[in-house]
């Protein structure tokens, strides 16, 4: 596994921690929110960079995702 590869799987399971323990839902239905979603195909394409940013910025990436129904941060 790449650094990358590792970087970026820690911030999944940070993000899916983060949404079980914010919004109460089951593990494996934060594991589907996240992967069906916008920020999941920014934080897995290399070339963004998102995953260099610490779990908790993107986790507020995510949520504004999921309010607002698309990312809004202008810098992505």
């Amino acid at each position: 596994m790449s650094v990358q590869q590792a970087l970026i799987e820690y911030c999944i399971q940070d993000i899916v921690e983060y949404t079980v323990n914010d919004i109460g839902v089951e593990y494996d239905d934060a594991m589907k929110m996240l992967y069906e979603s916008q920020t999941f195909e920014k934080l897995t394409d290399v070339e963004t960079g998102l995953y260099f940013q610490s779990s908790a910025y993107i986790y507020t990436i995510f949520k504004d995702e999921m309010n607002f129904g698309h990312i809004v941060q202008c810098e992505i």
